[in-house]
């Protein structure tokens, strides 16, 4: 009973003050940890798993913008390379992750039977190098989302990742590049467009400064498109 009298006063305050909305975010992930929050919470619940092969920069920030989310929730990680760097991250974070194999993920069961038993709903690519198998697609129709390193349709298709599109961008001269967050299909990069944000190329630009600027629009535009996606399909 003190605890949940506790977090009335500082919502009380929090509201007087005009802060309700920074306190309730506040709030939100301290029940959470407590364990609270989830009890509370109705049972739909959107469950995505993240399908990343390195660093997983974006995967950390996804999780954390989603963190305390009344309706979405990262409950799987997805990795198709040991020692990934999204491995940590998903031990850090407390998610539950999935190693894969190429055999089975191609020519098997794509591990479906293990994205059936994390309940998942919704499939988020975030830096994944692999091409997603047709079965899965077929499972999750319009229900898996990827982002792509530049404006596409420019710049897409077999090969087209990290480093190999920032240096084919300079090499063509491009004056401007971006990011482009789109629904996957049975082809590389050439599902619907969802959303595309740009930056300016400069003069002394480089593929590794080009990266830096890249993964600046991801970290602050794919954790909102997915918030904004799942709300237009809850």
């Amino acid at each position: 009973m003190l605890v949940f009298g506790y977090q009335v006063i500082l919502l009380t305050f929090g509201a007087l003050l005009g802060q309700w909305s920074f306190f309730w975010k506040y709030e939100k992930k301290l029940l959470v940890k407590l364990g609270i929050l989830s009890k509370a919470r109705n049972k739909d619940v959107t469950r995505i798993a993240i399908f990343a092969s390195g660093a997983g920069s974006n995967a950390a920030k996804i999780i954390d913008y989603l963190e305390g989310h009344r309706s979405i929730k990262v409950a799987l990680i997805v990795c198709n390379k040991p020692g990934a760097g999204v491995l940590q991250i998903a031990a850090s974070k407390g998610v539950p992750s999935l190693l894969i194999e190429k055999e089975r993920f191609f020519s098997g069961d794509a591990y479906l039977p293990e994205l059936k038993k994390h309940k998942i709903d919704f499939i988020v690519l975030a830096g994944f190098l692999w091409k997603v198998p047709v079965s899965l697609i077929a499972a999750f129709p319009n229900h898996i989302i990827n982002i792509h390193p530049a404006l596409l349709p420019k710049y897409g298709g077999k090969g087209m990742y990290g480093m190999k599109v920032h240096e084919a961008v300079l090499a063509a001269g491009e004056k401007e590049s971006g990011i482009t967050i789109h629904y996957v299909n049975e082809h590389f990069d050439e599902g619907e467009h969802i959303f595309q944000a740009k930056t300016v190329i400069e003069a002394g630009d480089t593929p590794e400064s080009l990266a830096q600027k890249i993964h600046a629009l991801e970290h602050a535009h794919f954790p909102e498109t997915i918030e904004r996606v799942l709300g237009r399909k809850s």
